[in-house]
């Protein structure tokens, strides 16, 4: 039985598609394996380390310090985890459908969200409510592949008005259901922990395609099944 810890360290692993470039951090999103590449074949790591170190330099703090000395590798590894959905084609975790004949409301809520605000490289997390009506042809998607669809878009440089959009936006696209809506509910802290420092303000986002945007019965229908947990 082979072993994947050699696999990743020898590169022979491959993504469950074919796609032997994908690494393995990537590839969790797609499936929740750790196939493909190691990450050392995909994202520059020296590059981010050198950078991070200038940054403890520009700041007035010795790098080379006991508490410091591994942070610039620390840092590289955690972004490129942090930032593993730029390195995923989205669409691929909606390859897979199921004819089930159904043709009413799928809600999945309380999706957990953790991203970093582009603006600040900051975090901001919270929860995701992603609901969508199949079409005429009856055909849904797997309950978890909506979670790891979040994540993937979550996995990047983001600003949460996007994450909504780009969420919503896939699933018309892959699923041709008659409609969509995203709810996202986070939040940040570029306005816990700066400027202004209101630590506990959350942001909302919503996203509506399709019977959604026409029907307003539909579309409070959907929003009350959200708030009402």
């Amino acid at each position: 039985m082979s072993d994947p810890a050699s696999e990743w360290a020898t590169g022979s692993a491959t993504e469950p598609n074919g796609d032997g470039e994908l690494d393995y951090l990537a590839a969790r999103l797609v499936d929740g394996k750790l196939t493909g590449t190691p990450v050392e074949q995909s994202v520059d790591l020296p590059r981010i380390e050198k950078a991070v170190r200038e940054i403890l330099l520009a700041l007035g703090e010795d790098p080379d310090r006991d508490g410091l000395r591994l942070t610039p590798a620390r840092v590289a590894r955690a972004y490129a985890e942090l930032f593993a959905g730029l390195r995923v084609d989205p669409a691929t975790v909606l390859t897979t459908t199921f004819e089930a004949n159904h043709e009413e409301l799928v809600l999945v809520r309380d999706i957990e969200v953790m991203s970093l605000c582009e603006h600040h490289l900051l975090p901001f997390r919270g929860v995701a409510h992603i609901g969508y009506i199949p079409g005429p042809h009856g055909r849904i998607t797997g309950l978890s592949k909506l979670a790891r669809l979040v994540e993937v878009f979550a996995r990047r440089p983001q600003v949460q008005e996007r994450l909504t959009s780009q969420v919503a936006d896939l699933l018309m696209e892959r699923l041709d259901p008659r409609g969509v809506i995203t709810v996202l509910d986070c939040e940040h802290m570029c306005m816990a922990m700066r400027g202004i420092q209101k630590a506990g303000s959350r942001t909302i986002t919503s996203a509506v395609r399709g019977v959604f945007q026409r029907d307003a019965k539909s579309r409070a229908e959907a929003m009350s099944l959200i708030i009402r947990g």
